[in-house]
């Protein structure tokens, strides 16, 4: 459910850091970029490999991969449902981000078969369960995902889609790639190339296949807040509300409300494990659920500091659940 600017609850006040310990996450972030030796390469705008790091990739030294928790929340289909079949694993949809810019949200599914595979054909031509995303593919065939020779090797047999399709933009082509790039990596768990194999070494989208694809930089590809618990169409019981998530927000904090439309029934703050560098971090919330049942909206945002005056606005996601 997407919700407009000016219809926006009123914000309740979000967990703070004090001044002196977000001074120490500064000093601690930057000791961490200094003394930073990873080796891997870093991507341009469209993930493929380059010796010249962005701007917003070198900002903390930290890894541009999916380096956010990939354990699926419980109505996903985590480790303690042992009824459910297959495995749940991370797929990366677009979404609109703040000021209707396209960026990738992350939600898990449960799939039958090869993980790396099936979660690469869910990219290509599934369907996501929450209705704001989607996928920027227009339905490609993936015969099969094979972890070989240090990549994730994707082959694509059809030779269609060389070109972008009516309507795709060149930005949406590479975000296109990346969608496959996050999800493969964080099925695999690794920050591992992802090398797209086509007959002739046909392009695909109008991109080279002719190379691997790195992540690109997490801050310009990913939706700054993501909600990983409850997922979209849970059903949720008990006193409170327990929210989990990844986010980059300011001061490490945000708010998080339950709505019912427009109207504002509770509303709270998350505080993430950190905010400094190009990654999104873990973040909780708990929200009390008293007095409030059936069909609702869970929302949470990045902490936007000039409270709109500036910028595009907060990051934004949504999810819909039953409350029982």
């Amino acid at each position: 459910m997407t919700f407009p600017t000016t219809a926006r609850p009123a914000r309740p006040h979000a967990v703070r850091r004090w001044a002196g310990a977000a001074a120490v996450v500064v000093a601690s972030s930057l000791a961490l970029a200094g003394c930073s030796d990873d080796p891997a390469p870093v991507s341009d705008d469209t993930g493929t490999a380059t010796e010249d790091p962005q701007p917003d990739e070198q900002a903390s030294g930290e890894e541009s991969s999916p380096a956010t928790p990939a354990e699926p929340p419980a109505g996903s289909g985590s480790p303690s449902e042992p009824a459910a079949s297959g495995t749940a694993v991370p797929v990366y949809f677009a979404g609109d981000g703040p000021g209707g810019r396209t960026v990738l949200f992350r939600e898990f599914q449960r799939v039958e078969g090869d993980p790396l595979t099936e979660a690469a054909r869910l990219v290509a031509s599934g369907q996501p369960v929450d209705p704001d995303y989607r996928t920027l593919w227009p339905g490609v065939e993936i015969a099969s995902v094979q972890a070989t020779d240090g990549v994730l090797l994707v082959e694509i047999p059809s030779d269609g889609f060389t070109d972008r399709p009516d309507g795709m933009s060149r930005r949406d082509a590479r975000l296109a790639l990346q969608q496959l790039v996050y999800t493969l990596q964080g099925v695999q768990q690794e920050r591992v190339p992802v090398q797209v194999q086509r007959e002739g070494g046909a392009p695909l989208f109008g991109l080279p296949t002719d190379a691997p694809y790195e992540a690109a930089g997490a801050l310009r590809t990913l939706n700054l807040v993501n909600i990983t618990s409850p997922a979209e169409g849970d059903t949720v019981t008990g006193d409170a509300l327990e929210i989990t998530g990844v986010a980059n927000s300011f001061e490490a904090s945000g708010p998080c409300w339950i709505l019912r439309g427009e109207e504002e029934l509770v509303g709270g703050g998350y505080q993430a494990e950190a905010w400094m560098g190009n990654k999104l971090f873990p973040f909780e919330a708990s929200l009390p659920l008293d007095g409030i049942t059936g069909e609702v909206t869970v929302r949470c945002e990045t902490d936007d500091p000039s409270g709109g005056t500036e910028g595009p606005g907060p990051a934004v996601d949504t999810k819909t659940i039953t409350v029982e």
